[in-house]
């Protein structure tokens, strides 16, 4: 007997795993990917710390189409659709188990953790969304929930379930020593749809493009972002690890903006529509107030385009606090 779990590697997600072990059942974890979330090492160590299998899915073209744009169930606090992704993960992982001979799913969902995405209401809400009610497990709240398939077919034992509740994190520390579970992340976190800054760009961009590629989402990880004109966007590095991204991330048509012979951020501006000589120099402008150019009167800028011989040199005045345009 084998079950398939939806495996981030978190504390829960662990827990469960363990718990359904105990009961001799085979666990093979799945883990999906989008741009917003997926495995990280901590993830692959923490499989392979329980001995289990661990397959990656990415399931971005039909993440954002599917499920961003019009969720059933609507956002949480940011833009996160969690009803609706859990759903999606779970009919994914559902569609799977016949290619790996797996019979039913666990998660890690506690009831009552997550007050508007983990309440009994919005677990029901889940399960319809799978299309695989009855056979979705969770372990830590088991008991607490209706009998499912595998316990009322006796694949495995309720007595083997947890009744835990709540958002505290006691029970679940108290089992980590338990089982002897050492290495965990914080359960905040992981997913940058719940994340203000980052959900606020990507509303941005989903105001011009309902479907937006995955090149275009990744420059949202990175840097200070201003929005100049008729919607062009500049993005401005915040260390040398951001301007190494923002040089692999351009786009040939984009042009990077670097003070000359002064230690600065680089600067990447992505028209949205053509050219404009006068929003370059205003870029420029911003990215010489971030470097150590900031107090001179005139600051010599690089601009260039990546796959282009066209390194020209600008004369900026830096802008003043009071006028760099705020960050989106």
């Amino acid at each position: 007997m084998r079950a398939i779990s939806l495996f981030s590697g978190g504390l829960d997600s662990q827990l469960a795993v363990v718990l359904i072990q105990k009961q001799n059942i085979d666990v093979l974890g799945v883990n999906f990917v989008t741009p917003f979330f997926g495995a990280n090492e901590r993830t692959i160590q923490a499989a392979k710390d329980l001995g289990i299998e661990l397959h990656t899915i990415n399931i971005s073209d039909e993440y954002i189409p599917g499920v961003l744009n019009n969720p059933v169930y609507g956002y949480g606090k940011n833009l996160n659709p969690c009803i609706d992704c859990h759903g999606f993960m779970l009919r994914k992982a559902g569609d799977y188990m016949s290619q790996v001979d797996a019979s039913f799913l666990i998660t890690g969902e506690v009831v009552g953790q997550r007050p508007m995405s983990q309440n009994k209401s919005a677990l029901n809400a889940v399960d319809k969304l799978s299309g695989y009610r009855g056979f979705i497990v969770r372990p830590l709240s088991g008991k607490l929930l209706p009998p499912t398939e595998p316990e009322i077919r006796g694949w495995i034992d309720r007595e083997g379930l947890l009744d835990i509740n709540g958002r505290g994190r006691t029970r679940q520390m108290e089992l980590a020593e338990q089982f002897g579970i050492k290495d965990y992340p914080s359960p905040a976190g992981g997913c940058l749809l719940t994340e203000q800054n980052f959900a606020r760009r990507l509303r941005k961009l989903m105001e011009r493009n309902k479907l937006p590629r995955q090149d275009e989402i990744e420059i949202l990880k990175v840097g200070r972002h201003f929005i100049l004109g008729a919607d062009n966007l500049l993005v401005v590095g915040r260390n040398q690890s951001e301007n190494r991204k923002l040089e692999e991330q351009a786009w040939p048509n984009d042009w990077l903006i670097k003070v000359a012979a002064r230690p600065g951020p680089l600067g990447l501006l992505r028209y949205n529509n053509d050219f404009n000589p006068e929003v370059l120099n205003y870029a420029a402008a911003i990215v010489a107030r971030y470097s150590d150019a900031k107090n001179l009167e005139m600051a010599r800028v690089k601009v260039y385009q990546p796959e282009e011989e066209n390194l020209s040199i600008l004369e900026v005045s830096p802008l003043k606090p009071e006028e760099v345009p705020p960050v989106v």
